[in-house]
């Protein structure tokens, strides 16, 4: 039988340090909420690939749909002979996307590449160059996207120079605070120190920041950059890639705010596991680029397409934005109550919309002492015991849940109850060894 441990000889041999691995563990079958390593051990899965699983490991109305499109072709690259599934799954997201606007959708494979096309329609339709992101955000891996992330490690070490005309204004969290007045008097300054308005061709923000720690926007806030925006002909990008497809209560988090975003970055649970990216944005802007300004060999992969018109289907007929509330109050129910039954107070925060939720890990209460090393000690424990999680945060003391919006409250239930008894075990320990 071959092992973890010998897999990951070969992965250490074969694969640069640079790609990370949170666990030395080789996945061999999965379903819904839930996967085994080749070793035959179950895992309850609450990353979902990090955000990439809404609808679960193999869901099977998608699984059947790329079966399907397997069937007739695998590609034909869509700039050479188009297909149906891409244009029906554009007209569909141009109707589900937020704002009376009319829209058009243009589709990639990756989040950075989205992000990316987003800029590059932004600076074609205004005839402007700069953008303005924000402090904690992850927008992508590339040279672009590394310099519009708003975290230095591990993302930006040794990678610089940094793009040109990208600035960064202060994230506003009232948690590590930073007040919506403080942020918005800190674009002003931007603006009078560093950057004329007139030369801002986007304002990009993630509705909830996703690496950066799960922290939502305020809807003022949101509601603030647009009139900004409005004002000084700069284009807002909502950035959807972790947020969007019922994530948050809603098909996209930007709904609670109200507002409509000029342009939307799309990626992750939009195909349920295969590689399929977008940029959807306000049909005047979307043109702005010449033909063949846009586009990709891979881009808009016709199983790809396939597997999205199934998601939207999945996410409608089994009611996912209304699932995903459910899941939410279940997981801050259970995560707020594990004040009472630990001995100590490392729970600084329970917080998320619909099922994007976060726990935040701190010393003796204190928002002021992050813990990291209980952190990543948890996600370790965690995985030893049957649960997968994932952590993040500026400062590396997050635990991000992300469980399948399909998954059943038994499952959720168990989940809860490994990370509940992963937790104790490693807070008896310390306690254990401080008495010692």
């Amino acid at each position: 039988m071959t092992t973890n441990a010998d897999l990951q000889k070969i992965r250490e041999a074969a694969v640069p340090r640079g790609v990370s691995n949170m666990l030395p563990v080789f996945t061999e079958r999965a379903s819904n909420a839930e996967l085994w390593d080749v070793e035959g051990k179950r895992y309850i899965d609450f990353a979902g690939g990090i955000a990439v699983l809404n609808t679960g490991h193999l869901n099977p109305t998608v699984k059947a749909a790329v079966a399907a499109q397997l069937e007739r072709f695998s590609h034909t690259c869509f700039q050479v002979t188009q297909y149906e599934s891409y244009v029906r799954l554009a007209e569909r997201l141009n109707k589900l996307a937020p704002g009376p606007t009319p829209k058009k959708t243009m589709f990639l494979t990756t989040g950075a590449e989205a992000v990316e096309n987003a800029v590059k329609i932004a600076r074609s339709y205004t005839k402007r160059s700069a953008v303005i992101a924000f402090s904690g955000a992850f927008h992508g891996r590339t040279m672009l996207t590394m310099g519009l992330t708003g975290k230095v490690a591990p993302y930006k070490l040794s990678f610089g120079p940094m793009p040109a005309e990208v600035f960064h204004a202060p994230f506003p969290c009232e948690y590590l605070g930073v007040s919506q007045a403080q942020s918005l008097a800190a674009l002003d300054t931007l603006f009078k120190a560093d950057v004329d308005p007139a030369r801002v061709a986007a304002i990009i923000i993630e509705p909830v920041q996703g690496e950066g720690g799960f922290y939502a926007v305020p809807v003022e806030f949101m509601r603030a950059l647009r009139k900004i925006c409005d004002q000084h002909g700069i284009l807002l990008i909502a950035d959807e890639v972790q947020t969007g497809f019922a994530r948050t209560g809603k098909l996209f988090a930007t709904e609670h705010s109200g507002i409509e975003p000029d342009l939307m970055t799309i990626a992750k649970s939009l195909a349920g596991g295969f590689p399929l990216s977008g940029v959807i944005g306000k049909a005047e802007i979307m043109d702005a680029p010449a033909p063949g300004g846009l586009g990709g060999t891979y881009a808009g992969s016709p199983l790809s397409c396939a597997a999205a018109l199934a998601v939207l289907d999945v996410i409608e007929k089994e009611g996912l934005c209304a699932r995903a509330n459910v899941i939410g109050d279940l997981l801050k129910k259970r995560l707020s109550g594990l004040h009472g039954r630990l001995a100590t107070n490392c729970v600084g925060d329970v917080r998320g919309l619909g099922a994007m939720i976060a726990l935040e890990l701190v010393k003796n209460g204190d928002v002021g002492q992050p813990d990291a090393e209980l952190t990543k000690a948890l996600v370790a424990k965690a995985a030893a015991n049957g649960l997968l999680i994932l952590s993040c945060g500026t400062r590396a003391n997050v635990i991000r849940f992300l469980v399948p919006l399909t998954a059943s409250d038994a499952i959720i239930n168990e989940g809860l109850d490994i990370l509940e008894r992963s937790l104790v075990e490693l807070v008896g320990a310390a306690a254990e060894a401080k008495r010692a």
